[in-house]
């Protein structure tokens, strides 16, 4: 399993066999491995016990804080984002930089970011409703969503489609062909729209 992170720059186009593919511009990495953890503790000098996660995962950190930004909880881990990925431990270092070079052009990616928040919005549009008629008898109504509930049980349910925050949610899209890799700039073209606002944080898994 192949993973980066990395931030959203802006949309673009690329030309490519007589074609314009709408691409987004991602700056990915590099990344940083800060801890691998493992179901067992690992060995501890003698007298000492290991400290035990429960689980496996490789953390690694993306974007460097300078020295007087780094927080006392940060210290040993000096980056502004940590995220952790599930992979084969042995491949993996404390140490170890993960750049846009491990992945290829033509490479099937799925990426996660935070969606771009749209604030409260009616349920026209956050469900796609279709409003009431606009006829006779419909005055200030037009947008509203029409009965939320029954005679039975008398109270509106659990989960029912009504007004409120709309956006900012963690959105994956899957099966993102990437076009052109910059391994100088730490660039990937990656075709088609990526969820979230420019400067987003990205999680990038193959």
């Amino acid at each position: 399993m192949k993973f980066i992170l990395g931030k959203k720059l802006e949309m673009s186009q690329i030309f490519k066999d007589d074609k314009v593919l709408p691409v987004t511009l991602i700056e990915a990495g590099p990344c940083f491995v800060t801890q691998i953890k493992t179901k067992e503790p690992p060995k501890a000098p003698s007298g000492q016990r290991g400290k035990k996660d429960g689980y496996e995962a490789i953390q690694i950190g993306f974007e460097k804080l300078k020295e007087k930004k780094v927080k006392k909880p940060q210290e040993g881990k000096p980056f502004r984002y940590l995220r952790e990925f599930k992979g084969k431990l042995e491949e993996y270092k404390v140490g170890q930089k993960i750049d846009v070079s491990i992945f290829k052009e033509g490479d099937k990616v799925k990426i996660s970011g935070i969606s771009k928040g749209k604030g409260f919005q009616g349920a026209v549009k956050r469900w796609g409703f279709s409003g009431r008629d606009a006829t006779h008898g419909v005055k200030h109504e037009h947008r509203t969503l029409g009965s939320v509930g029954s005679s039975f049980p008398e109270r509106v349910l659990k989960g029912k489609k009504m007004p409120g925050r709309m956006g900012a949610e963690r959105v994956t899209v899957s099966n993102l062909r990437i076009v052109k890799i910059d391994t100088e700039n730490n660039l990937l073209a990656v075709k088609g729209a990526i969820p979230g606002r420019r400067g987003t944080l990205l999680e990038i898994k193959s």
